[in-house]
């Protein structure tokens, strides 16, 4: 399939991927009075903080499915119980229950899309790979978190490991922008400004700084030498967020669900 046809068609508004109803801490950061006047710089500052732990925790597990997936395929001799490793890592690095809940949600209905809308007409392996995933996270063997979803989704559809990663952080930043404007915190303009000029460089950056990052799940595990293994991996860098991520289900009215 034509990678940049795939890329416009992921990157449409429209896709039922449950992500219209999630703001991503943002609606508990405001409601907490951090998203102090005037409110596109300090919406940037969370945009900007979001992104960063983000992209340090999400990626990598991107990374990591694309690669079991997408051909040349990474040498796995089960990729089901690859990507439940995978899925099984993720959730021990989201310390809070509502952006697990938030993950989940959107990661099955990416599986529902692909099944639904993007499926092949005739028997394929991966076809029959993700309909094994959909199923483990249907009886709860597994979580089904988005960027193990969206590792597979991309992985399947011939997504190169590049625009798959740009594209997980530009959704990222997009939804909370979207998010701002039906909060009234930032007209539509504007968001579409931030998005063009100040996101750009942002996402550019981390994309650079991270692509690389792994689990390190699949790594020789007969390695016991400390210089061998890899230094740099997934981390969650803003805590504050995760904290006020975590008391989004305390406010007396939200509309979010994240």
């Amino acid at each position: 399939m034509d990678d940049d046809y795939v890329l416009l068609l992921l990157a449409d508004s429209n896709l039922p991927t449950g992500s219209f109803v999630a703001s991503s801490g943002l609606e508990s950061y405001t409601a907490h009075g951090f998203l102090a006047h005037p409110h596109s710089a300090a919406l940037l500052a969370f945009i900007h903080d979001s992104l960063h732990s983000y992209a340090r925790t999400a990626l990598p597990v991107v990374s990591d499915a694309h690669r079991v997936v997408a051909p040349p395929a990474e040498s796995v001799d089960n990729p089901l119980a690859a990507l439940m490793s995978l899925d099984a890592f993720y959730e021990s690095i989201t310390l809070n229950h509502v952006a697990r809940r938030a993950s989940t949600s959107q990661g099955v209905a990416l599986l529902t899309l692909y099944t639904k809308a993007f499926a092949p007409p005739n028997a394929h392996p991966l076809a029959s790979l993700i309909d094994q995933l959909k199923l483990a996270v249907r009886r709860g063997d597994t979580h089904g978190h988005l960027p193990l979803c969206w590792g597979v989704l991309t992985g399947t559809l011939g997504l190169s490991l590049d625009r798959a990663q740009h594209l997980a952080l530009f959704l990222h930043a997009r939804s909370l922008l979207s998010a701002a404007v039906r909060m009234n915190t930032i007209g539509p303009y504007l968001a579409q400004q931030l998005l063009l000029r100040d996101v750009r460089p942002i996402v550019n950056t981390l994309v650079t700084q991270c692509a690389t990052i792994s689990t390190a799940i699949f790594t020789d595990c007969n390695r016991q030498v400390a210089d061998e293994l890899p230094l740099d991996g997934p981390a969650n860098t803003w805590p504050l967020g995760e904290i006020l991520a975590m008391r989004h289900d305390l406010q007396h009215s939200r509309i979010f669900n994240s």
